[in-house]
């Protein structure tokens, strides 16, 4: 380790990710979210959003979004504990408890806040915390920062977690089991059933971050986590977020009343930050209302997820268990996904090259997204030009 240099080697930090293709870079969007984008002054097919339901540019949520600013203005002005809390949060609070079939909802900025702040107000010094290995970086910051004991276990491997339990069984002290519903890097789900029976097995609580299934799965868009089959003692600390299918931002935990008071009164993601503004908190219930009420948009969705996996196993491209609108296409080399993604571009689509440290070395890929706003025409050109590049997915991309 080198001391007393200071901040001086910023630049060969930042050189050094440039010689190893793992440099990021910005793109400027020049319109809005949608089936196609405007990037320097170029439409692109849009296969990297996380806008599952097609509903970020939905003229009808615009129009609550105005709506609610003429009422309620531009900001929430302080913190939902002093005065920034307002009957439009309410009622979405309410509305989201309702669709989860949970007695309490609270709202966050962020899915990253929601997931530090809950873990960070419910586990301690003493305290254990057990995360996949694969899950977001706001989980796995959320489980560091709590000062619990922390251990990984192996990605959707239970008996591996049942292990790691096994051998604190007999501590007096809070157990955590976190994961996310749907991983947002390789689209696989989690083992659900039996990450709760092993839960309940063990004494602990279980914490499911459900931002890529909410709107997507489910009986009226309500994620994995269904109400109808999970009951809040078998998923107590439920996470969503609403910036992606949902289509407008911030982030929700629903569970029972001595949760959501606890998180009110220690979640510091909660207490010391200031409020969405209301009129999201407008928009947002009008998103709730067309995902709920519009399950063709889900039928179309989960029809070009089909129509995508179909061509790629007539190519003989390999992918991941995924049955999400996520599907990577592992090359493992990060120049091989640059340039995968910048040939793409060349074709007319926009399609992020994911390296490390978001997914493991070895595993960069293309991340492929698929949205409602999608045309299967879209899907088939995208097929063709796969075909052209002649992408392989590297033996990691057959994982399960």
């Amino acid at each position: 380790m080198r001391h007393g240099q200071g901040f001086s080697d910023l630049e060969d930090h930042l050189d050094d990710l440039r010689r190893r293709d793992m440099y990021r870079v910005r793109r400027s969007l020049e319109g809005p979210q949608g089936r196609e984008v405007l990037v320097d002054g170029r439409p692109l097919l849009n296969f990297c959003s996380n806008d599952y339901l097609g509903l970020a540019g939905d003229s009808r949520i615009a129009a609550a979004f105005k709506r609610g600013i003429d009422r309620w203005g531009t900001g929430a002005g302080a913190s939902h504990l002093i005065c920034g809390h307002t009957a439009a949060h309410e009622e979405l609070e309410e509305a989201l408890a309702e669709f989860t079939g949970r007695p309490r909802a609270l709202l966050y900025g962020s899915g990253y806040a929601a997931n530090v702040g809950v873990i960070n107000a419910l586990l301690s010094v003493g305290d254990f915390v057990f995360e996949d290995r694969l899950n977001h970086a706001s989980l796995l910051d959320g489980g560091w920062i709590s000062r619990a004991t922390f251990a990984w276990f192996q990605h959707r491997d239970t008996a591996d977690l049942d292990a790691k339990l096994a051998a604190v069984r007999d501590q007096p002290t809070r157990k955590l089991v976190v994961s996310d519903g749907t991983f947002s890097m390789d689209g696989d789900p989690c083992r659900l059933d039996e990450l709760v029976a092993l839960a309940k097995h063990h004494g602990t609580w279980t914490m499911i971050d459900d931002a890529h299934g909410m709107g997507v799965h489910g009986e009226n868009g309500v994620g994995l986590v269904d109400p109808q089959r999970y009951s809040i003692a078998d998923v107590p600390v439920l996470v969503g977020t609403l910036g992606k299918a949902f289509g407008t931002a911030g982030a929700f935990v629903a569970g029972g009343e001595s949760l959501v008071e606890t998180l009110i009164q220690r979640s510091r993601n909660y207490v010391f930050t200031t409020a969405m503004p209301s009129a999201l908190a407008v928009a947002t219930l009008e998103s709730l209302a067309i995902a709920k009420a519009d399950p063709g948009r889900r039928e179309h969705l989960a029809a070009l997820i089909a129509r995508f996996r179909n061509g790629t196993r007539e190519l003989g491209l390999k992918l991941m268990a995924s049955t999400s609108p996520i599907q990577p296409v592992v090359v493992g080399d990060p120049a091989r996904a640059l340039a995968l993604s910048r040939a793409l571009e060349e074709r007319g689509f926009l399609i992020g090259a994911i390296r490390p440290p978001t997914v493991p070395h070895g595993t960069s890929r293309l991340r492929i997204t698929l949205t409602a706003a999608h045309q299967s025409s879209d899907v088939d050109r995208l097929l063709e030009s796969l075909n052209e590049l002649s992408v392989c997915a590297s033996p990691e991309g057959s994982r399960s």
